[in-house]
């Protein structure tokens, strides 16, 4: 066999999945402990209590993730002290979003990813 004919024992590694996201989420809000889990899709896995859940919610509401625009006009009410914060990739794509339940459309988005945030409470909000 020549240069470069001879072929490796060991098979090409796997690609990384294309969602591969850090979750970390303050119940108290960003004063008190944090809490972190690891959620990939594709394969589904990770540290996340409920990995599937989390990656469905991603796929139908992957528009939550990013921030409101400027000129928002949100109901002022307070939905908890909650925050959290994600990032990581998506299909591929960098993400850094952040979470509140301070106004009606932070509480929207908030509810919309719910199963992705929600796992270390353990409560679900109405």
């Amino acid at each position: 066999m020549g240069c470069g004919s001879e072929e490796s024992a060991e098979p090409p590694a796997p690609a990384p999945p294309a969602t591969q996201l850090t979750v970390v989420f303050w119940p108290q809000g960003r004063e008190g402990p944090a809490q972190e889990a690891t959620l990939t899709c594709d394969p589904v896995g990770g540290t996340h209590p409920r990995p599937a859940e989390a990656c469905d919610a991603l796929l139908a509401h992957a528009d939550a993730l990013s921030p409101l625009p400027p000129d928002s006009v949100c109901t002022q009410i307070y939905g908890g002290p909650e925050e959290a914060e994600v990032s990581g990739t998506v299909d591929g794509e960098a993400v850094e979003a952040a979470f509140s339940r301070q106004n009606g459309c932070e509480i929207d988005r908030w509810d919309r990813l719910e199963p992705l945030l929600r796992f270390v409470s353990g409560q679900r909000w109405a």
